[in-house]
């Protein structure tokens, strides 16, 4: 009889620890070689050396790949998709021990020695034995080793459900892995005749506080969109100032109204949205001059539960009328206070309308050879290339300035919550039941706060909301898109049950041990057998 690979909690760490040696820095060679490396370890099950067709990599861009692994029973349609990401945010962090972040035993050895290297907290941690620490361990590749052993043991035991392992790149930037994976898992279901039941991803339980070991579980994900603004004022020399308008003026007023601004808050089931903030606040000066800076921007992060981009872009533009207001009186006031005429008030348009307007006076043409020249810039991520595209068009369209300009920069995530369906119900009281079995306790939190890619599953929006993200992207079509269609074509509820641990993201990540190779292994399968 074949044996299990990874049946154990020691081969099932191993298989961690190979799989976190693997570096895959988001935008990497990494990243890049990491999909290759796991087809072939996944091609060490039995079932996929007879199925090869079943295991297969799809294009992600910039030469990465995502994976799916399709394990499908004879007589079965009923299939759950498990999601998991296998890139890891850099490591700069770790100073001298950054050889090691990719080495958990290694790591966590040699901290044993030098704990003085660590925060209180996280040194607690290490002395009690229960933790493995490393770049990776938690976020999130021991989800991924947890569906190997998961679809492993199906093959084998020959459960009658189907199961397809999805892994892929970029969830940490842009999420280009999962945009890509879910047009795969359309074509899949339709090739297959499958009927997804379940979208279970395993992203870790991230603890609420410093002493917290209770372990959650997510019925849904919270959605995430960024509006961002250019602003664009009137040069001037720094001798002659009320000649001009800084572009810095007119960002501060909008940046004030849109810094914790309650009015985007949402509230539901009990839980909240981050309140907004800046990710990025810049003038586009490249260097110094006393002309003063006339062309800035901002960007600004908003979370979501139900809301559509529509709704953010029509909140978004009614803060910056706001703002706007304000600064056009203030600064009215101060132009009667100087005895001078002043620039001009600042106007509030949005990027679908500069477009217009660039398109009727440049033609067509010309727009589109201004787009692909800030497209082709490959020194700018899709952030900086839609902030510059806009600037562009500004540049060329000077008698709308002083004037703030709307838009949305990537990514997007859109929120997705299944907590009232029966399946997802019963699944929670599932898995507090098998917790239980191991003297823990989980608790259920109905959206998951770290942003994930089941965003990009059972899609709704029946008012077309997301067309205001489309009209208002700059990069929309040609650096970016998302495939709504087809998300919406992804029904089925969510899930996110994973293994516990702490700090993603800093020198401190690090896994519990118990929770990964005893308990969840017990809990996925359980969950997976209840749908059968």
């Amino acid at each position: 009889m074949t044996q299990l690979l990874w049946n154990t909690p020691q081969k099932l760490r191993e298989l961690l620890c190979e799989l976190v040696s693997w570096n895959s820095i988001t935008l990497t060679d990494g990243e890049r070689e990491f999909a290759p490396k796991l087809l072939e370890k996944i091609r060490e099950i039995e079932y996929f050396k007879n199925h090869p067709s079943q295991l297969q990599m799809h294009d992600a861009g910039l030469g990465r790949q995502a994976v799916t692994a399709l394990y499908k029973h004879p007589e079965a349609t009923e299939t759950v998709v498990l999601i998991s990401h296998f890139d890891t945010v850099q490591t700069e962090e770790y100073g001298t021990l950054e050889p090691l972040a990719y080495f958990p035993e290694e790591l966590t050895k040699v901290l044993m020695e030098n704990p003085s290297e660590l925060p209180e907290g996280a040194r607690a941690d290490l002395e009690t034995g229960k933790y493995l620490f490393g770049r990776g361990t938690m976020d999130m590749k021991m989800g991924l080793a947890l569906h190997m052993q998961l679809i492993e043991k199906a093959t084998l035991e020959e459960w009658p459900i189907n199961l397809i392992l999805t892994s892929v790149p970029d969830e940490e930037v842009n999420s280009a892995g999962m945009r890509a994976a879910v047009t795969q898992l359309v074509r899949l279901r339709e090739e297959f005749g499958l009927n997804y039941k379940l979208f279970l991803n395993s992203e870790p339980s991230f603890s609420q506080n410093p002493t917290d070991i209770d372990e959650y579980i997510y019925s849904g994900t919270i959605g995430k969109i960024m509006p961002a603004a250019l602003f664009y004022g009137k040069e001037t020399h720094v001798g002659e100032p009320m000649k001009g308008m800084t572009a810095n003026y007119i960002a501060s007023f909008l940046t004030q109204r849109m810094e914790f601004n309650p009015l985007f808050t949402e509230k539901d089931l009990g839980e909240s949205t981050p309140l907004p903030v800046s990710l990025q606040q810049k003038d586009l000066k490249m260097s110094y001059s006393t002309q003063t800076p006339y062309r800035a921007v901002a960007l600004y992060n908003v979370f979501l539960f139900k809301r559509t981009a529509k709704e953010i872009m029509d909140l978004f533009e009614q803060v910056a009328n706001e703002a706007m207001e304000v600064l056009n009186e203030t600064y009215k006031n101060i132009c009667e206070r100087e005895h001078v005429k002043g620039v001009g008030q600042v106007k509030v348009l949005k990027y679908e309308e500069l477009l217009a307007y660039a398109n009727k006076k440049l033609g067509e043409e010309e727009v589109l050879r201004l787009k692909q020249e800030a497209l082709l810039d490959e020194e700018w991520d899709d952030r900086e290339k839609s902030l510059r595209i806009v600037d562009s068009l500004m540049i060329q369209c000077q008698e709308l300035a002083p004037a703030t300009v709307l838009l949305f920069a990537p990514p997007y995530y859109p929120a997705v919550n299944t907590s009232h369906d029966p399946i997802i119900k019963n699944a929670v009281e599932l898995m507090k039941k098998s917790a239980k079995s191991f003297d823990n306790t989980v608790k259920q939190v109905h959206y998951f706060n770290g942003i994930c890619d089941l965003s990009y599953v059972n899609y709704e929006d029946d008012r077309n909301g997301w067309t205001s993200f489309e009209s208002n992207t700059p990069v929309w079509g040609d650096t970016y898109s998302i495939p709504f269609t087809d998300m919406a074509e992804l029904k089925g509820p969510v899930l996110n049950v994973g293994p516990f641990g702490k700090d993603a993201h800093q020198k401190t990540e690090r896994l519990h041990i118990d929770s990964a190779f005893v308990e969840m292994p017990v809990m996925l399968e359980t969950l997976i057998k209840s749908l059968y």
